[in-house]
């Protein structure tokens, strides 16, 4: 699993199947990270599991593709 630290804000987080799905605001404690809601198609935040996460360079890679990460975030008002 990656560690919490290696996530930075403004990071691009991509799917498995090579879609953006957002930018990283912020982590939310050290279990979620809460997505800007700058590139959201809804304009409301999202937050996903550090625990979709597949491994971290220069952007978030996740081990989910596009459409099951928006169909299972949590959306935020």
């Amino acid at each position: 699993m990656v560690s919490a630290d290696q996530v930075r804000e403004h990071m691009d987080v991509i799917a498995a199947d090579g879609a953006h799905v957002g930018t990283v605001d912020h982590l939310e404690g050290q279990s979620r990270i809460k997505l800007t809601k700058n590139d959201s198609q809804d304009g409301k935040h999202h937050l996903i599991p550090l625990e979709w996460v597949d491994h971290i360079d220069e952007h978030v890679h996740l081990t989910k593709n596009a459409d099951d990460v928006r169909s299972q975030w949590t959306a935020l008002n």
